[in-house]
């Protein structure tokens, strides 16, 4: 309520947890009636669940996070006045630390140059989930991604759809609540053979 006169929460299911997500869901569920709730639990998608999200979103502008709290939500203030500094479409923050382990910082560090080569990023921190979105924007594209390769799509496709970047400075720390469903082994496979089949499907369009 301190960036806009009305707010519409959506919390996302993608299943498969291993820290009883539905359960905190349901319990937030009966504090906030009007908390908008999408069920995935037999979600195919993996992290690019979240363009259900995109999808359900009937709001001016839409921003997005991870439930565990490893950013910080008092940082939104900010993408918000930098939105209305630059009239941008999309405000995206990049990690001023990162409160992981050292194998995910290490990790981190290495796609974010991986990522900027092999998609001309047009910020630094692609893999940042930390974002606002203008909707009408965002509707120019199609998200096809079914794996954590749909951050780096729904940045190129963004940016070749003409829409405006400005990069705001945020807060990352250690995870504060649940558990990734993860490990740093199977997210690294993940991203760079997904990564590689998005790069050749782009060339192919």
């Amino acid at each position: 309520k301190k960036v806009a006169n009305t707010v519409e929460v959506i919390a996302i299911h993608g299943g498969n947890s291993v820290d009883k997500t539905w359960h905190e869901i349901q319990k937030a569920k009966k504090r906030h009636p009007e908390l908008v709730v999408l069920n995935h639990t037999k979600n195919q998608d993996g992290y690019a669940v979240i363009r259900h999200g995109f999808t359900a979103a009937k709001s001016e502008w839409i921003f997005y996070s991870d439930g565990d709290l490893q950013y910080d939500l008092d940082d939104l203030p900010r993408l918000v006045a930098t939105q209305r500094k630059t009239q941008s479409d999309v405000v995206n923050g990049y990690k001023r630390e990162r409160g992981d382990g050292s194998l995910r910082f290490i990790f981190g560090q290495l796609y974010e140059r991986w990522a900027s080569w092999l998609f001309n990023s047009p910020i630094r921190d692609v893999d940042c989930d930390f974002r606002l979105l203008r909707r009408k924007t965002l509707r120019k594209i199609t998200l096809t991604s079914r794996s954590a390769s749909i951050l780096p799509e729904l940045v190129f496709k963004l940016h070749r759809a003409g829409a405006v970047f400005a990069e705001v400075p945020v807060r990352h720390s250690k995870r504060r609540y649940g558990k990734s469903n993860y490990k740093v082994s199977s997210l690294v496979l993940e991203k760079l053979l997904g990564d590689l089949r998005l790069r050749w499907e782009l060339l192919s369009d």
